[in-house]
């Protein structure tokens, strides 16, 4: 058996891919959050690596000559059962994921995925590993500015943090609401990581950002035959997160029929797949977030009443980043610290001129809209401060939280409007002055459109923009 490295030291954790292309990139990737990386190209020489080797975490492909990512898993848990395993598979291998899940790995990251998917399993990996981290709430008596990646020390967060533990130790549904950025995602994560489901898998999916056909089969998952495509049966998110947690964002998004669905996996844990007849029991807690007014959606009859109620046991409403301004200084030095860290800069501070600029700043992106203007702040900053020329704020948007937030909305024409058309129309022209902007880089259009590069790639196909 291995004795466990020192949690004191960066941790260590070993790749395991047989292409190099992707050796190369996790290594680069995991090397700039500070840890330590080694990686071998075959299952056969992680398992030699590990029997003399300690390591914190393991990730390692799934689809391998030789021996495969479920066969060094299970060799893993035998050497050492507390480590942490991370399998990459594509999606037309999740029926094994599910065995993955069984064997004990803590997670799974779908190809093609995106660095952030990847950081965070890590980041949920080795929290784990290490038990009392930032997963745990602070001691009695201690003011928390952190619980898991949720920076803050204004009252609103202060609740926030409080909320978290006793709303994690339910088995209830929650629904989380806030606005764009706010960090919706980050508070499903800390509320599953802190509960009796943490060492079971937490999924996330986007509602709004795949087609009606292709969202059902990733929740439901679908039968052969089902569809043009459907070569095999293939499981859900909702089978996969077998005693885990399934994260729905955007869950206003979801269409009637999908709605329907949804209702009775909140009601007796049972679903059928997409082309099946077979009912299929889940044990799952449901965290559902939106950044629109459910209740308001029920009254026009977008959004089941009953499904609201199932949704909305327990509520978690985010504040924005303009009402607790006084959390701004902590996330911006976390900001900048993790990109100087990143790009390997000398940059340790902000000027006190920048910290009043920002203050004095609306952000309509909230927290993520911070990241952003940080990370370019970093980019650009050729000394050790951080000066307000660096700082790039939208002077549209500098308006205080009573006016309108730098959009001006038009006059309706005096014989009525296609609202629908109008915002179509208005959809395609910030796309594509995200496209624009980002020089055709549709990683950074999502970004600056503050949605997923899954959901820019469906609006880009629903509009028909090449």
């Amino acid at each position: 058996m291995n004795t466990a490295p020192s949690l004191e030291s960066p941790p260590r954790i070993l790749v395991i891919d047989d292409e190099e292309g992707m050796r190369d990139f996790l290594t680069i990737l995991l090397q700039k959050e500070g840890y330590q990386v080694q990686a071998v190209g075959k299952g056969e020489e992680g398992v030699r690596l590990m029997a003399h080797t300690p390591f914190d975490l393991v990730i390692t492909d799934l689809k391998m000559p030789g021996m495969d990512g479920i066969q060094v898993l299970q060799r893993i848990k035998e050497e050492d059962p507390e480590v942490g395993v991370i399998l990459i598979t594509a999606y037309a291998s999740t029926e094994t994921a599910v065995d993955a899940m069984k064997g004990g790995a803590f997670d799974y990251v779908a190809k093609p995925f995106h660095v952030e998917e990847i950081k965070e399993a890590v980041r949920g990996a080795l929290s784990r590993r290490q038990r009392g981290g930032v997963a745990r709430p602070q001691a009695k008596g201690r003011t928390p500015t952190r619980l898991g990646e949720i920076l803050g020390a204004s009252p609103q967060m202060q609740r926030i943090f409080d909320l978290i533990p006793r709303v994690a130790s339910t088995p209830t549904n929650v629904l989380i609401t806030g606005e764009s950025g706010t960090g919706k995602e980050l508070v499903a994560r800390a509320i599953h990581e802190n509960s009796p489901r943490r060492e079971r898998p937490i999924v996330a999916i986007n509602c709004g950002g795949l087609p009606e056909t292709l969202l059902e089969s990733e929740l439901f998952g679908h039968q052969k035959g089902a569809f043009t495509g459907a070569v095999a049966n293939k499981p859900g998110l909702l089978e996969l997160a077998q005693g885990g947690t399934v994260f729905l964002d955007e869950v206003a998004e979801l269409s009637p029929v999908l709605q329907v669905k949804l209702l009775r996996v909140t009601q007796d844990r049972t679903f059928q797949r997409l082309g099946g007849t077979e009912e299929i029991r889940v044990d799952i807690r449901l965290i559902c977030a939106t950044n629109k007014n459910l209740e308001e959606e029920v009254i026009r009859g977008s959004f089941r009443e009953d499904l609201y109620y199932r949704l909305n046991v327990i509520h978690v409403e985010l504040p924005p980043l303009r009402d607790r301004k006084e959390d701004i200084p902590l996330l911006a030095q976390y900001f900048l610290e993790k990109y100087a860290r990143e790009m390997g800069k000398d940059v340790q501070t902000l000027s006190s001129y920048s910290l009043e600029a920002l203050k004095n700043y609306h952000f309509p992106g909230n927290v993520r809209e911070l990241e952003n203007i940080i990370q370019r702040a970093v980019a650009l900053e050729q000394s050790k401060i951080i000066l307000p020329e660096s700082l790039k704020l939208a002077s549209h948007k500098r308006g205080e939280a009573g006016e309108s937030r730098g959009f001006e909305v038009p006059d309706i024409p005096p014989g009525g409007m296609d609202l629908e058309k109008w915002l179509q129309e208005a959809e395609r022209g910030f796309i594509l002055k995200a496209l624009k902007r980002a020089n055709g880089v549709k990683t950074e259009a999502a970004q600056l459109l503050g949605i997923s590069f899954r959901s820019l790639r469906y609006k880009l196909e629903k509009l028909g923009i090449a």
